[in-house]
């Protein structure tokens, strides 16, 4: 992998790095897109990350099917090389010895629910830009947490790459798209709606000119409760810079509405990105 980026960079092309675990959708798909529109080489990586697993999640059902998966980019047509690694921890990841700290963006929201998830992440992140050497890199906002993240390491450990969120994927519905939808229920899949309903619930109210985060988090919980099986783990509104709750919502700055709600065993998340309009 390492010696094609170098062949694609000799060559004078840049290079766009799509990362994902596969399960691929139409979510993916609007990534790929939009890497072609950035760079003249577009990777797909695949690969199914163990260490952001804890060890009460799903690593073991979370949906495989590489052939599934490249026939779809393939027919999508804008994606030259789909890099699957079958491992990328050598003897396996208890051999991991040099870890990439999360830091304090991961303190809230999904970081004290998810112990260890975002050590992971950052570390798998940094493993792919050692290897595929991208220029740019696309990220899915749905994973609005992982995208703030993985920007900011990016630039603190220098490493030049530009890190680019795509809007989320939804359903006709609203229901974001997802991997794990599939575990869904008949009735659960039509009750997870509330989700995205409560991120519009929050972006209406600030765009309104709500400045009380309590109040915002009070009208996510509300449309929540409209379903029986949503379990909620959190509802919060935190600024984007730091990924931490505020005390109040400033006009002109930029604040992250986000859900985490478990339907049985299978765990959603949405959130709404806002700009708090100013007067």
């Amino acid at each position: 992998m390492r010696a094609h980026a170098d062949r694609c960079r000799a060559n004078g092309l840049t290079t766009a790095l799509v990362p994902t675990m596969g399960g691929v959708h139409a979510g993916h798909l609007a990534l790929a897109k939009k890497a072609r529109r950035l760079a003249d080489h577009v990777t797909v990586s695949i690969f199914v990350n163990p260490t952001q697993f804890a060890p009460d999640e799903d690593l073991e059902r979370y949906p495989r099917d590489l052939d599934a998966d490249v026939d779809k980019l393939g027919t999508f047509g804008g994606v030259d090389l789909v890099f699957a690694p079958f491992a990328l921890y050598g003897e396996g990841a208890a051999a991991q010895k040099v870890w990439v700290d999360s830091g304090e963006l991961t303190t809230h929201l999904c970081g004290p629910h998810r112990l260890g998830h975002f050590r992971g992440v950052a570390t798998v992140v940094t493993k792919l830009f050692a290897l595929c050497r991208p220029d740019v890199a696309v990220f899915g906002l749905k994973d609005a947490q992982q995208f703030f993240l993985v920007k900011k390491l990016s630039d603190d450990l220098l490493f030049g790459v530009r890190i680019v969120g795509v809007d989320t994927v939804r359903e006709r519905d609203g229901l974001a798209l997802s991997s794990r939808n599939v575990y869904l229920s008949f009735e659960e899949r039509a009750q997870a709606v509330v989700l995205s309903r409560s991120v519009e619930a929050a972006r209406r109210a600030i765009l309104k000119g709500e400045r009380s985060p309590g109040r915002v988090v009070a009208a996510m919980r509300r449309e929540l409760e409209r379903s029986a099986l949503a379990r909620v783990q959190y509802a919060e509104v935190v600024s984007t810079d730091t990924l931490a709750p505020i005390e109040a919502i400033v006009p002109g700055r930029q604040v992250l509405a986000a859900v985490a709600v478990f339907f049985s065993a299978t765990r959603l998340i949405d959130n709404a990105i806002v700009r708090a309009p100013r007067p």
